[in-house]
């Protein structure tokens, strides 16, 4: 019978079976992974959408997540549809990128959108607006932004989410978990992502939607310039975009 050293966390093998706190450790490790690889990406004005912020929200990641989960009951299979949105919005719009001025903003719209869309309970949106700092109105603009860019399709299988829980945990960055029956020592599990596709580190996720491919330095749902559509590479900012890019520097500096 394997036993867990005393620093490793066994998770049960269903998403749905797992503690929401043990979840919500998960999800967050992995977009704070990606924000600190994103951050260092200078931004441009045609990137800037209305899940920009003009300065970074000081409450961390997890705390928000915490926050939201404390006061919005939500359930497990919507915080993983979250990373889900994540990859489907960044294959269409490849120039958008989960940072630190967009990553509080697109979870709470997220987790609204898809709980109105797929949860027989949910919450309504002064709740939602209130737990996630902005206001009514500024919630139902970014809603419908969320749809706008992920084309209405809020859908994803239970076998799809399940993928994005095992690969959170095969790929959490201090190695915490474990799914049950499945105990590995930190080499193997090291060598076990060396099959993961590491040789484009801004490669997107792969076409049949499954979980992120994530390398050490997560970027799996970022797209090189290079391979842009010529659509997207040619894009110009608009003049609100140009507006706004001048007073977020501004605000930064």
């Amino acid at each position: 019978m394997e036993h867990s050293s005393p620093d490793r966390v066994e998770v049960p093998a269903n998403f749905n079976d797992a503690p929401i706190d043990h979840l919500v450790v998960l999800i967050a490790d992995m977009l704070e992974r990606l924000i600190a690889h994103n951050d260092r990406i200078p931004l441009s004005p045609e990137s800037l959408t209305r899940f920009h912020s003009r300065s970074a929200p000081s409450i961390s990641v997890i705390d928000y997540l915490r926050r939201i989960v404390r006061f919005t009951n939500v359930e497990k299979s919507i915080l993983l549809v979250t990373l889900y949105n994540i990859d489907q919005i960044c294959s269409r719009m490849p120039i958008f990128t989960l940072s630190s001025l967009t990553c509080h903003r697109f979870i709470i719209t997220s987790i609204a959108v898809s709980s109105k869309g797929l949860c027989d309970a949910f919450c309504p949106n002064n709740l939602y607006a209130r737990v996630g700092g902005i206001s009514v109105m500024e919630l139902n603009l970014l809603e419908r932004e969320f749809l706008s860019l992920n084309d209405w399709r809020l859908m994803c299988t239970r076998e799809t989410l399940q993928e994005y829980y095992v690969n959170l945990v095969r790929t959490h960055s201090k190695a915490q978990f474990f799914i049950a029956g499945s105990m590995q020592s930190p080499s193997d599990s090291s060598e076990s992502d060396l099959d993961m596709d590491t040789s484009c580190p801004n490669s997107p996720t792969d076409a049949r939607n499954r979980a992120p491919l994530v390398s050490p330095e997560p970027s799996a749902i970022l797209v090189e310039l290079g391979n842009m559509s010529s659509e997207v590479a040619l894009q110009r900012p608009t003049i609100e975009q140009n507006v706004a890019f001048a007073e977020l520097q501004q605000n930064r500096s």
